[in-house]
């Protein structure tokens, strides 16, 4: 077999693994979140100022470290021993965390009750909605991370995108970028109408031309280099910047005539008239088993074009959870409890996820099916969740030790004096040595980088026949030149827009 075929089969008829392991996966990045935060702050303990020394270079080599390299070898080396990895991590955290509660000088720390009421009852202050940027930001370097690893042995072939049925980690990825960017959509941030529903619908028609011209580009790169490709993904000439495209030109009509507050109801009867076309009808016979591409466009590109359908849903329920995570709090507590309600509506959605699996069929990414929106919701919830909790914990580590100036969603707000303007400036500068916030900056740039440097590294590296070792280390400078680039854009504050 030639090399593209060869490449081909690697990343087809696969099954995924288990619900259990991709939501334990969860768990990776927000205990990272919180010891990159923990290491900073027993640092100020330590030396009694941030930045750390040399800061353009350390700060982005403690964020790789901390934030990045677990990520890229718990998904290759260490994928046998997540539990393990994530335990020994959560040990460190505790640790450290109780190392800067004990060694606190502020009188409150000595009175926990006092202490967690008073944290509560704190108002907070932030620049970016809370945690839905840290959201954005994981679901794009795990999926860089992703793109590239599949094609290396050493990513183990359960936590490839599945054939027809299944859930693996790549699977999910794909949902929760649609619902990552339904979280920030105008409509999620209440921004008002300006002028007719046409000109509004034609604003947004026009805005998705980048994503249009990054197909088109795509397809032509990949029919032109012969790069390999697994044709029952999307389709023949689909792609999935394609279905961004679609799906936000649909979504934005629909959002012109639906009301807000019923947006889920309406997204669960979409997929669930989808459901039932495809339980009484032809339609998943053809698109699982009609294999005549040639025959038209529709039969070349059943995949993309149907499953457009579930990814519709999925952005309508991330503008709705966008909308309640929106509203304005100001509280320690209010805060706490909304994360609290995400969490719950993830346990909600899980179990019935299960359940749908049961009567109806398991969860397919292919066909973008009822079980695919739940499950995608369900774990983007959990997710989502889980890094607003650790921050939440780092807020109050950085309360607890005095220490304001590490990056996090939420700051607490202070009475203003000279001490304290000094303390904001401080923090910023910090905070724009962060990589999350660099990284947050040029999302799409940072997947547009990250797709081309993954076709360069397929195109001079065997991918298939790469030893355990070093396809690691393939990744991790891989994964290392796309935050050097988008890092050195933002130290020179340079944002870039396609529109």
């Amino acid at each position: 077999m030639a090399q593209r075929e060869l490449k081909e089969a690697f990343v087809s008829n696969l099954n995924g693994t288990s619900l259990e392991e991709v939501a334990l996966g969860s768990f990776l990045s927000p205990v990272c979140l919180i010891n990159r935060g923990l290491i900073m702050i027993l640092y100020y303990q330590a030396k009694g100022t941030l930045p750390l020394p040399l800061p353009l270079i350390s700060h982005l080599l403690l964020d790789f470290s901390v934030v990045v390299l677990p990520l890229v070898v718990s998904c290759t080396v260490l994928s046998s021993a997540l539990v393990q990895v994530i335990t020994s991590l959560f040990f460190a955290a505790a640790c450290m965390f109780c190392y800067v509660y004990s060694t606190s000088s502020r009188p409150p720390a000595r009175h926990p009750q006092n202490t967690i009421s008073t944290f509560l009852q704190s108002h907070v202050q932030f620049d970016q909605v809370p945690f839905v940027t840290l959201f954005r930001v994981f679901v794009n370097v795990k999926t860089s991370i992703s793109i590239l690893a599949v094609d290396f042995s050493v990513f183990p072939r359960r936590y490839a995108k599945t054939e027809t049925y299944g859930t693996g980690v790549m699977d999910f990825g794909v949902g929760a970028y649609v619902f990552a960017n339904a979280l920030v959509s105008p409509e999620a941030r209440r921004k008002n109408i300006s002028g007719s529903r046409i000109s509004h619908i034609t604003k947004q028609v026009l805005s998705v031309w980048p994503l249009v011209a990054l197909g088109m580009g795509r397809l032509i790169s990949v029919k032109m280099s012969g790069y390999h490709e697994h044709v029952t993904e999307y389709g023949v000439h689909w792609n999935f910047f394609f279905t961004l495209a679609i799906v936000r030109i649909v979504a934005s009509i629909l959002l012109t005539v639906l009301p807000a507050k019923q947006l889920w109801v309406f997204a669960l009867l979409m997929s669930g008239f989808y459901q039932f076309a495809l339980e009484t009808s032809e339609l998943k016979a053809f698109i699982i088993h009609n294999n005549d591409r040639e025959q038209d466009f529709l039969h070349a590109n059943k995949e993309g074009l149907f499953s457009v359908v579930g990814y519709v849903a999925i952005y309508l329920m991330g503008v709705q959870i966008g909308l309640y995570v929106m509203q304005p709090r100001s509280q320690v507590r209010e805060w706490l409890k909304a994360l609290c309600t995400l969490l719950l509506g993830s346990f909600v959605l899980y179990a019935v996820v299960c359940t749908s699996q049961t009567l109806l069929e398991p969860v397919s990414r292919r066909l973008a099916n009822l079980p695919f929106c739940l499950w995608t919701v369900a774990q983007s919830l959990l997710f989502m969740s889980g890094l607003g909790l650790a921050d939440m914990v780092l807020l109050f580590s950085k309360k607890t030790a005095g220490c304001y100036f590490v990056p996090s969603s939420w700051n607490l707000c202070e009475k203003q004096s000279d001490s304290d303007k000094v303390s904001d400036k401080k923090r910023g500068e910090v905070e724009r040595l962060c990589l999350i916030q660099a990284v947050s900056r040029n999302q799409l740039l940072f997947f547009l980088l990250a797709n081309v440097m993954t076709g360069l590294t397929n195109s001079v590296v065997d991918t298939l026949n790469c030893s355990s070792s070093f396809s690691v280390c393939v990744l991790l400078l891989y994964m290392f030149m796309n935050c050097f680039v988008i890092y050195v854009l933002h130290l020179c504050g340079i944002t870039v827009k396609f529109w």
